[in-house]
Formats: C-alpha cells, structure tokens, sequence
C-alpha cells in the first residue's frame, strides 16, 4: 500500500493527498510530528528532511529540486492518471512555478496567522521558532495585522485562473490535470484553519473547487 508521509495543514502535502484520493486506490496516511523528521529523514537514508514523502513498498520517493513535482509524475505514471500530457508539457511548469510562488505566499500567511488553532501544543515552540528563524521575528503578528493586503494580493494572483474557467470545467481542458491539483492544495492549506473562505470575486474558482473535492479518476472523460 502506498503511504503519504505529511504534516496534514502542508499545502504540498494537500496536493499529493488530493491526486491519491483521485486515483481511487487504497493509501495510508502517516502524520508525523512538524517539529521531528526523523522517519523522513531515515526513511531517505539522510538526503531530505521535507514532506511530502511517499513510501510504496521498497521505493521512497521524494522531491529533487522546489518544483521537481518527482512525487505527482511518479503517481501519474504508476496509476496512469493523465496529469502531465505532452500538449501541456512546459505550460504546466510554468502554471504550477506561479501557483506555488505567487499564490502559495498569500495562502500559507492567510493560514499561519491562525496557527494555534491547528498546530498541537506540543508542535507549536518548534513551528513559532522556524517561522520566526525564516521570515523574522513577529512574522505571525505581523501577518496578522497586515490580513487584508494579503487578502486583496490572493484575490488579483487567482483572478487569472477565475478568467480561465469562463472556457472550461478545469484550469486547461475537459479534466483535470496537475495544476488543477497543486491550486487545489494551495487553497485547501488557506483554508484548513476554517477561518477562511473563498473570495467572492472569485465565483468560478469557488464552484472548480468544490468539484475538485469529488473528483476522480473513475468519473474523468478519456
């Protein structure tokens, strides 16, 4: 059985969860602590320290590079799900490098700044001093008191996938491919707190999420 080592609230996590639960097989969740990465990195035999990481028998897999994708193509290949096909070779690279930039850097604040609501207490000294360790000191409060810029910043990065949904069921033609999936996990992160919710502005993008909640590959047009 395939098994997604990942802390649940990671948005890269979030993706590769949502591709697995689109493939429809059977796959276990390994939640391990954000403040102790010892099975990722015995795991990895001490050449990552990140999540996510999929184990599936004797193969370890994991990412090479920030936008590698090594975990999403080596599930397309083995579960033959059509996420990375040759006419969008190249767009799609350029698609996933915006969303896991541009729009990851306002959902992850949008998110953090509830960060006692779901980081256990155990966890939280150790998330409070990477965060402050990478982005500064206060970095939360901040973020915090600065909500509705990065508001205002997520709703223009996501107003060019709304405009592409006035075409089309998903982000590039009649089903979902990759992006589809890494947006997913993006927003799924900036809503995991439960105390965000989808702009308005963004009508479209609202109902593509719902529906990529549910989809799966069973249901998906050839």
């Amino acid at each position: 059985m395939i098994e997604l080592i990942q802390f649940p609230w990671s948005p890269f996590c979030l993706v590769q969860r949502r591709i697995l639960e689109f493939a429809g097989v059977p796959f276990k969740l390994v939640n391990i602590p954000s403040n102790d990465r010892s099975l990722v990195w015995r795991l990895t035999r001490g050449r990552y320290y990140q999540v996510p990481v999929v184990r599936d028998g004797r193969t370890v897999v994991f990412e090479v590079s920030d936008d590698s994708q090594v975990i999403a193509k080596y599930l397309d290949v083995k579960l033959e799900l059509g996420l990375f096909p040759p006419q969008w070779e190249g767009i799609q690279t350029i698609l996933w490098r915006y969303i896991e930039s541009e729009v990851e850097g306002c959902t992850f604040r949008l998110n953090d700044i509830h960060w006692r609501e779901f980081v256990p207490p155990a966890e939280q000294l150790d998330f409070l001093r990477f965060k402050e360790r990478r982005f500064g000191r206060g970095c939360l409060d901040q973020w915090r008191r600065e909500r509705k810029e990065w508001e205002r910043r997520l709703v223009e990065r996501l107003l060019p996938f709304e405009r592409m949904l006035e075409t089309r069921p998903w982000l590039l033609d009649h089903r979902p491919r990759f992006v589809d999936f890494d947006l997913w996990g993006m927003l799924a992160n900036y809503l995991y707190s439960g105390r965000t919710r989808l702009p308005g502005r963004c009508r479209r993008l609202r109902d593509w999420y719902g529906r990529m909640e549910k989809a799966r590959l069973s249901e998906s047009q050839p």
